[in-house]
């Protein structure tokens, strides 16, 4: 397939997945039984706003202080004409209901949310030692043992998303946060959805996108695999496989599949990855009849004792150097502040689109 079909076939399938329903069945979810109401429990004036933490397309995210506890937690806002605009409301409110009834060691925790008429606010966990990405970037790899370990706690908490049918889709490691003793949490579930059969939707990060997604096929939980895949090779190499210079460009290495392998990988991390980041289904790790199961009993991950990593029981490989509880941000970029319209009263013609927040 070449660069102008791709592109092509990308456009037409943008147009059909905004009046494609995805398949889903409320009834039949596996989640735990808990309300998945957020909504009234905060308000602004319940927080001190420290400073950002990071930015997105939709808003930012700021470390605030309880003025009720003295706690630290981070909130996400979201700018609702931006939510609208760029077609996500779907999504935006899946992963309110997502982080409302998740509840695992290795996953983001979510308090609650409320809204004004221009944002949406989910108050979370402040996770306090920074991005995996970050100190990826600074370490230039990982050594096999440090991957191996962040790979085994991304698997546990993958293992309890899918058996609760929720394919989570944005893999990386910009969305893995460290605590402050070094074990990880998943964070942003902007694009999670709980599905019991297939879904169709084209999102995630160009890199770790697996070929299923870009070719429109109807994919479910072995898109996670595929991105646990890229993940671990780019905490081995330092950089993604299919890395170019453009989204398009990634695309087509992905399709054509080839893979270069680094010399100094080792023989069982080669053997795992290459049935990771394979486009054939029927041969993908954690796509077979044994699951996860099939990933945890790797050679690679042979000294892994899982129980005692569920238990946050191993001593991590690195501890984040902060001082906790203070609401210590030194392992977050800095960004620029702007003027905030948190607290906007008035007309809100968004607000049917956003009922449960």
């Amino acid at each position: 397939m070449d660069y102008q079909q791709l592109q092509n076939q990308q456009q037409q399938h943008n147009q059909q997945v905004q009046s494609q329903p995805l398949t889903q069945s409320q009834s039949q979810s596996q989640l735990p039984q808990r309300s998945t109401v957020s909504k009234g429990k905060y308000t602004l004036q319940d927080f001190q706003i420290m400073r950002t933490l990071g930015t997105g397309s939709f808003g930012r995210v700021h470390l605030v202080r309880s003025v009720h506890n003295n706690r630290y937690y981070a909130i996400k806002v979201l700018k609702k004409y931006r939510v609208v605009k760029m077609k996500q409301i779907e999504h935006t409110n899946d992963e309110r209901r997502m982080l409302k009834v998740v509840q695992h060691p290795f996953l983001i925790r979510m308090w609650g949310t409320f809204q004004d008429s221009k944002n949406l606010f989910m108050v979370m966990d402040y996770i306090e030692g920074g991005e995996l990405f970050s100190l990826l970037r600074k370490s230039h790899r990982f050594p096999n043992p440090v991957a191996k370990f962040y790979a085994a706690e991304v698997v546990l908490a993958l293992e309890y998303l899918h058996m609760h049918n929720i394919i989570y889709r944005d893999l990386k490691p910009e969305n893995i946060l460290l605590d402050k003793n070094g074990h990880i949490k998943i964070t942003d579930f902007g694009f999670a959805k709980e599905v019991d059969t297939v879904t169709w939707t084209l999102c995630g990060t160009p890199d770790y996108i697996a070929p299923e997604v870009i070719t429109t096929k109807p994919y479910n939980k072995s898109v996670d695999w595929w991105s646990l895949g890229i993940l671990i090779f780019e905490m081995l190499a330092g950089y993604t496989p299919f890395y170019d210079t453009t989204p398009m460009k990634t695309y087509e290495k992905i399709l054509h599949g080839h893979v270069s392998y680094p010399s100094f990988f080792t023989p069982d991390v080669v053997d795992l990855l290459s049935k990771l980041i394979i486009a054939d289904l029927s041969r993908r790790l954690g796509n077979l009849s044994s699951g996860s199961e099939d990933i945890k009993g790797h050679p690679w991950f042979s000294e892994v004792v899982w129980e005692r990593l569920q238990a946050k029981d191993i001593e991590t490989p690195y501890e984040p150097p902060i001082q906790s509880g203070c609401g210590d941000s030194s392992l977050f970029d800095m960004y620029p502040e702007e003027q905030l319209d948190y607290g906007s009263v008035g007309d809100d013609p968004y607000l049917k689109y956003f009922e449960e927040f």
